[in-house]
């Protein structure tokens, strides 16, 4: 018999992440498109995001048929998060400046580009990036590159250069159990072993 879920995060019970979900406001509108070999991801960090965040909403798929109206939201400038010769670095918002709707692709980094090129509109955007150098906190994988982070780290990471001096810290502890929780899981002896330094 299956293990009971919690509803909102996903977890088993037994772990459930939602006593640390924060609740937090934002003026960035978040647009989390997740391709759908993410949806039962152990650690599917765009869910967290989504959850933690008031102005944030998750669409699970390949193909958007309705990302125009997704993108066309009055009072805010249609951006992707998702690094390219044409990025721009990300800034601190100008006081009369539209915030950003910021659209985050969720997978690998095959599977973002395969959403990019199965949504040319989303291809499209003006393009925004992380400042290089970013160190991910998820310790049990190694990164692809430098500045590789998780969903959630990156969009904490933007949020707090985009709306400077409020912090978005607060995303980041489930992110910060679910890493402890499955090293407690392996055991400090494979988690040394397969990860330590």
């Amino acid at each position: 018999m299956p293990r009971p879920h919690c509803p909102r995060c996903l977890r088993p019970d037994t772990h459930c992440l939602c006593p640390l979900i924060p609740s937090l406001d934002s003026r960035t509108r978040v647009l989390l498109l997740q391709h759908p070999s993410e949806v039962r991801h152990a650690l599917n960090t765009a869910r967290l995001a989504a959850l933690g965040l008031n102005n944030a909403e998750l669409i699970v798929g390949e193909v958007f048929a309705d990302l125009p109206a997704l993108l066309d939201r009055p009072g805010y400038q249609a951006r992707l998060l998702f690094p390219g010769e044409e990025s721009q670095a990300l800034h601190a918002y100008g006081p009369a400046e539209l915030p950003l709707l910021l659209v985050v692709p969720d997978g690998t980094w095959r599977k973002a580009r395969k959403l990019l090129h199965l949504n040319p509109l989303l291809a499209a955007l003006p393009r925004v990036s992380l400042a290089a150098g970013a160190v991910s906190r998820y310790r049990l994988r190694k990164a692809p590159g430098p500045g590789a982070l998780s969903t959630v780290e990156a969009i904490a990471q933007a949020l707090q250069v985009l709306e400077a001096p409020a912090s978005f810290e607060p995303l980041l502890r489930p992110f910060e159990a679910l890493i402890e929780g499955q090293i407690a899981a392996m055991g400090d002896d494979v988690y040394q072993r397969n990860h330590g330094a």
